[in-house]
């Protein structure tokens, strides 16, 4: 598609005075940030940084026009080829970061807006008379629809040569779903309208394992699912809660594949309950949570947060077990079983010889061991629900002594093929 077609005005504008060109040069730094401001500031999808790819293009869209648009005052015979070329890629961008073709025809909008009002304090300041000033402006819009078109050529070839652009929107909204702060709602629901994906109150994110390659989806989703499973952390994001007719038909799409479901939740917690989720799937596979093909993460949430650091709960057991240090490994791990069991029961010692298999008189002797260690330490709640914590948390406790933790049924690791 040829970038200068549509481009040439119904009418020639008149030639304007070449020393506007000296009067607008000095503006075009601060005129550049203050319509990039605008724009991020008045249109909910470029609410965010501008440091990644999209970001710069939009910048270096802004300077370009600018900078052509005062070159062409002093010298009308200017080449615009540069800048069409800019404003080209800006509109392939556009529809590949999933924007609709209003956000971009608003962006173009906002830019003519802002250069006006500088111009008009221009004109002002240097007393330019009223028919300069309308010949200004006309010049101006005229080339802000120039740039707007050259824009949409790019926009809609790109449209034209994207097979999935409707997958590629539908990825876009789930990773704006997903961001972290959250987006704008009105980006959100701006894309969503795009793809014609209706926003609900309340969404049920969805973790897949996928440990030796990529899953591969065995039937189709439901069509209001929002997937990307073809990244290292495939995730779903399913309107609504999960359960019945839903689970069916997602464990018919992913029959080879452990699944973590997180807490329904409003959209824009949504990223947490992800995360929730996906620390879910790594405490099954290790064997510390039951190892089922759906893991249900609302059911862990104490492991989730005794495993959410692991380092620290080492810290923490090293501080604790320290006085276990002149025992050898098989005795420090007998204390630790018998303690947790203590603690388990309460301190019940007939309970505690039925959870360890062992003779009442035997938990006795162990017992004194550990007050011989703990002391009074061991009447101290805070210290008991320390202990507990790391000896529950079932990590790296004291040296290279692994304290016991609960026999969890374990179907095995289960990886998508």
């Amino acid at each position: 598609m040829s970038l200068e077609r549509g481009l040439e005005p119904a009418s020639h504008p008149a030639v304007l005075p070449r020393k506007l060109a000296d009067l607008l040069r000095p503006e075009l730094s601060s005129l550049a940030k203050e319509i990039t401001d605008e724009i991020r500031a008045t249109i909910p999808a470029y609410a965010r940084p501008l440091d990644g790819p999209y970001g710069k293009s939009i910048t270096a869209g802004v300077e370009y026009a600018i900078t052509l648009f005062v070159a062409q005052i002093a010298d009308p015979s200017v080449s615009k080829e540069q800048s069409h070329e800019v404003h080209h890629r800006l509109g392939q961008n556009e529809m590949r970061e999933g924007r609709s073709l209003d956000t971009l025809q608003s962006a173009y909008r906002v830019g003519a807006r802002v250069s006006w009002r500088r111009i008009m304090r221009v004109g002002r300041r240097a007393g330019l008379s009223s028919a300069v000033m309308s010949q200004l402006a006309d010049a101006m819009l005229a080339f802000m629809d120039e740039l707007a078109s050259v824009a949409l050529d790019g926009y809609l070839e790109a449209k034209a040569s994207t097979a999935g652009a409707l997958d590629t929107w539908r990825r876009k909204l789930l990773q704006l779903i997903l961001e972290f702060p959250p987006a704008p709602p009105k980006a959100i629901a701006e894309l969503a309208q795009l793809i014609g994906w209706t926003v609900p109150e309340e969404v049920t994110p969805v973790a897949v394992h996928a440990d030796t390659g990529r899953p591969r989806r065995h039937a189709p989703l439901d069509a209001d699912v929002l997937a990307e499973l073809e990244g290292m952390e495939p995730r779903l994001v399913i309107p609504g809660q999960v359960g019945g007719a839903r689970l069916t038909t997602l464990q018919t799409a992913l029959p080879d594949c452990r699944i973590a479901i997180g807490p329904t939740v409003r959209l824009e917690v949504v990223s947490d309950s992800l995360r929730w989720a996906r620390r879910a799937l790594v405490l099954a596979e290790r064997g510390l949570i039951p190892g089922r093909r759906v893991v249900w993460a609302e059911e862990h949430l104490p492991a989730l947060l005794l495993h959410s650091d692991t380092n620290l709960v080492a810290r923490l057991g090293d501080r604790l077990f320290e006085p276990l240090g002149t025992m050898t490994d098989k005795q420090r791990e007998r204390l630790l079983e018998t303690l947790r069991a203590w603690l388990d029961a309460q301190g019940s010692v007939p309970d505690i010889a039925e959870a360890l298999a062992v003779h009442p008189q035997t938990v006795r002797y162990r017992m004194r061991q550990l007050q011989a260690v703990f002391g009074d330490r061991l009447q101290d709640s805070d210290v008991r629900f320390e202990l507990e914590i790391v000896l529950r948390a079932a990590t790296r406790a004291w040296g290279t002594a692994t304290p016991p933790s609960p026999r969890l049924g374990s179907s095995g690791p289960m990886t998508c093929r």
